[in-house]
């Protein structure tokens, strides 16, 4: 499934923006679902955003709908989560996954390969 590399994290304040890129190490992902996770401090990995492989489907979380936006580039093998107005809740650890199969999971064990994590800390 090749390696997954995420970068784009750091701190902002509440209300800015960031854009997490995460980039696979070869052609594994085209055609199978990719995911966004987070786990804030203290508290369990959570889903925000899911990407199927097939036809483009986005899915969010609620907590971010409206504010975060998912994208991909099969070219590029490479996802994208863009973060608008953001809170001091967001701060997290953000992960990237990949998982066989077109579909969006929003589980955790329907992902088989992690990226190390950026992290995202938002000031108020």
């Amino acid at each position: 499934q090749g390696q997954l590399v995420e970068s784009g994290g750091g701190l902002a304040q509440a209300g800015g923006s960031l854009r997490l890129t995460c980039a696979a190490s070869r052609r594994s992902f085209s055609g199978n679902g990719m995911g966004w996770f987070r786990q804030p401090p203290g508290k369990e990995r959570e889903f925000v955003a899911g990407i199927s492989g097939s036809n483009g489907s986005i899915k969010y979380a609620d907590s971010v709908k409206g504010r975060f936006t998912i994208s991909r580039d099969n070219a590029e093998d490479t996802i994208y989560l863009q973060m608008n107005s953001l809170e001091p809740e967001d701060t997290a650890l953000y992960y990237c996954a990949f998982r066989w199969g077109y579909d969006i999971k929003t589980t955790v064990s329907s992902y088989i390969a992690w990226g190390q994590g950026t992290q995202v800390t938002v000031s108020s």
